[in-house]
């Protein structure tokens, strides 16, 4: 039910993955909004509630962000956190005042990037010159301030600066009209009618600027004339203190600075768009916004495409954001708790906040069930005692008649009801009934609710690859070098050794444009997808090694095939790969072990499942049969956090070789170096499980502790530091970047 003098204001946008986006929250009619100016830049809405396609992802919730804090925000695949971000960034929440400025970088707004792009003269736009117009209110005051400049300068025109304030002007009101229209619409009762008749005003305004464009200097009265010429010029003032205050003329050297330290080299930053892959492109987008002023910036996996040395710059940058309230959802564990001042949860269609980060409030939440768990406990082994002395006490009192005695039992019940329960107050006190237990209640203390935790992902697969038969290493390359045709001068690989053994864990660690997805290709050969032949060297394959690689690409493939067969489902998916030897009820066991069921993968078209959904088609495919060579790049990308700690416990246990590309730190030391998930994430289970779980684990894999390797400059070096060794470099790399942002 709607209470009085509040507005559920609805608002509908069509989904990018199909259906539409329906957002509604309370809103009180004299709340501020669209034209109001408030002075704190906080949001708050009550209410919150989002559907796609009649499908609840949020009820009932509140979104609350404090000006000027970071938050990450957290759930599980499907949940509805990059939903969230984009009805907040396209503006669909109501309560939100329209003054407060946001910018959105996601997954969902690639396509209208790429209209925009198309609209653009990019044979000529070089990266730099795309930052920079990526702020569209500077143009637009750059744009007017050419306009006004060149039509002052013009001595042969006297209705030149007429001309050309009446065009600006009618510029403006357009955007003015276009904002009324979507006011009066969000708008209801008296404050509905108000915002349809200032609608109506500014029609008018409009047709009558419309009109003006084009009268000739006969049709001007000549003190009109010399009004709107000074108007023009006051208004090319105002234009240019504007700029001012953008530090319009910085912005081109804060734009290169930011695409350095997201990884562009000095030459490519004056290149053309064109020539950028769409790896680059997605860091030319996150430029883009972290370029641009914003009172709100909502970063969907900003660190996607970015190598370790990136990732820790744009922690240090974020970080460093002062008066801008940034929400960020990210798959790095290491990156999220970094950046996170307070973490949102988004779990069970509600918005739970937590003031600290991922690894903090896990720890803390266990920490806590342990706690009440015990208190409860020990409570009810207190009650079955007391209420057992009792029922003594009474069958005494009535054997020998005494009612004192039968008085004193009831007291003591009485007292046993109103002690059992939370034994703790509000501030961590001693509990008190009348300060911490408000309002009529059948008890006298608060009950023990013990938080509930989600099902724990499971993802599992065959451990044990098809034998051999016979002894050798999988692949081992003795002194390859590789240089792609056309590129004699420049070898991207030299001199590699490297000899991956059955069981053997490898990590490979690098920037981005290293040479890993081609040393990659070489370790595949010419017999596997993408394989590529040594420019020289020799490598050695075990003749019945079966190698499966998950690339970047994987999800881009499955992608491609969905779209040129809308109706095709991940479950015929799987099955027409593997021709007639497959039947319907191990492909479903294979999907399902992986988080697949149901109606996902044999009535959902393939087409419309989420990228995590997409990478568990992409490993099924290739875990069926289980290859003696697992090359894993890049795959926690699109996966929440849960499901990354079920594929890295699956793969701890996974009998066949890894060979791991990835820049997430925690992926890497779990997977690789063989250190515990539980020891770096305590919080996942309870202390006392995580020690039995990786005392287990360690027992029951046997699998030694594996090497991680540093790509540079076409040279493969082992890190004797593993993983942490390789981010002391990067931070290094980083802090020198950020030497020349100061």
């Amino acid at each position: 039910m709607v209470r009085k003098g509040k507005d559920m204001a609805p608002a509908v946008e069509e989904h990018p993955g199909g259906g539409h986006i329906t957002v509604t929250a309370q809103q009180s009619r004299y709340a501020l909004d669209a034209i109001d100016a408030p002075a704190s830049k906080e949001i708050l809405v009550k209410d919150l509630s989002i559907s796609v396609a009649n499908r609840e992802l949020l009820s009932r919730t509140t979104l609350h962000l404090v000006e000027s804090r970071h938050y990450v925000l957290v759930g599980r695949n499907g949940t509805g956190k990059s939903t969230l971000l984009k009805a907040v960034g396209d503006g669909l929440v109501p309560g939100i005042p329209w003054s407060t400025r946001i910018l959105l970088l996601g997954q969902t707004q690639e396509a209208a990037l790429e209209d925009d792009l198309k609209k653009l003269d990019l044979k000529v736009e070089t990266v730099l010159q795309h930052v920079v117009r990526s702020d569209r209110g500077r143009e637009r005051y750059i744009q007017e301030a050419k306009i006004l400049s060149e039509a002052v300068e013009d001595s042969t025109d006297p209705m030149a600066l007429v001309r050309a304030y009446r065009r600006i002007g009618h510029e403006r009101l357009a955007l003015q009209l276009k904002e009324g229209h979507r006011i009066a619409e969000r708008r209801s009762g008296a404050r509905g009618k108000q915002a349809r008749k200032e609608l109506i005003k500014l029609e008018e305004r409009f047709e009558e600027s419309e009109k003006r464009l084009g009268e000739s200097e006969s049709d001007i009265d000549p003190t009109r004339l010399s009004e709107e010429t000074q108007a023009a010029a006051d208004m090319l003032m105002g234009v240019q203190a504007s700029l001012e205050l953008m530090n319009a003329e910085e912005a081109e050297a804060k734009a290169r600075i930011v695409l350095l330290g997201l990884g562009f080299k000095e030459d490519r930053i004056d290149k053309p768009m064109t020539e950028l892959s769409g790896g680059w492109r997605t860091r030319c987008d996150l430029a883009c916004a972290l370029t641009q002023y914003a009172d709100v910036l909502l970063l969907d996996e900003p660190t996607n495409f970015l190598d370790l040395p990136s990732i820790i710059w744009l922690q240090d940058y974020i970080r460093n954001l002062k008066s801008t309230t940034v929400l960020i959802t990210t798959h790095d564990r290491d990156f999220g708790d970094a950046v996170a001042e307070e973490l949102i949860v988004l779990r069970n269609q509600t918005l739970e906040t937590f003031r600290g980060n991922l690894s903090l409030y896990e720890r803390e939440r266990w920490k806590k069930a342990r706690w009440l768990t015990k208190m409860k406990d020990t409570q009810e082994k207190q009650k079955k005692h007391i209420e057992k002395t009792i029922a003594g006490n009474i069958k005494a009192a009535k054997d020998k008649g005494d009612d004192k005695k039968l008085k004193q039992a009831a007291s003591r019940k009485k007292k046993l009801d109103e002690r059992m329960g939370i034994q703790v107050g509000l501030k961590g006190g001693r509990f008190k009934l009348n300060r911490d237990l408000g309002g009529y209640h059948l008890n006298n203390r608060a009950e023990i609710e013990i938080p509930d935790f989600d099902p724990p992902v499971k993802l599992s697969f065959p451990q044990q690859p098809p034998d051999l038969r016979f002894p050798g290493a999988l692949v081992n390359l003795e002194k390859v070098s590789f240089v792609y045709p056309g590129r004699k001068k420049v070898p991207i690989l030299t001199d590699i050794d490297l000899t991956i053994h059955s069981g053997a864990r490898i990590g490979l660690a690098g920037l981005n444009g290293s040479g890993k997805t081609t040393l990659v290709s070489l370790i595949i050969g010419n017999g596997g997808e993408g394989g590529l032949t040594p420019t020289s060297g020799t490598i050695t394959r075990h003749a019945r090694a079966k190698i499966g690689r998950f690339s970047q690409q994987s999800v881009e493939e499955i992608t491609t095939i969905a779209s040129s067969n809308l109706q095709l489902t991940a479950l015929r998916h799987i099955m027409d790969l593997s021709g007639c030897e497959m039947q319907e009820k191990d492909a479903r066991g294979i999907l399902a072990n992986l988080g697949l069921h149901g109606q996902t993968v044999s009535a959902v078209p393939l087409v419309l499942l989420s990228g995590g959904q997409k990478v568990r088609v992409a490993l099924a495919k290739l875990l069926c049969p289980p290859p003696q060579l697992l090359i894993l790049d890049e795959v926690t990308t699109h996966l929440d956090s849960d499901t990354i700690m079920s594929l890295i416990i699956a793969l701890r246990e996974y009998d066949g070789a890894v060979l791991v590309i990835t820049h997430d730190r925690f992926f890497m030391r779990t997977v690789v170096e063989g250190e515990s998930p539980y020891a770096l994430a305590p919080g996942v289970h309870g202390e006392d499980e995580a020690n039995e779980s990786s005392d287990s684990e360690e027992s029951e894999t046997g699998v030694a502790p594996g090497i991680v390797y540093r790509l540079a400059k076409g040279q493969l070096k082992k890190l004797d530091g593993g993983m942490e060794q390789y981010a002391e470099i990067a931070k290094r790399s980083a802090a020198k970047l950020g030497k020349m942002r100061t």
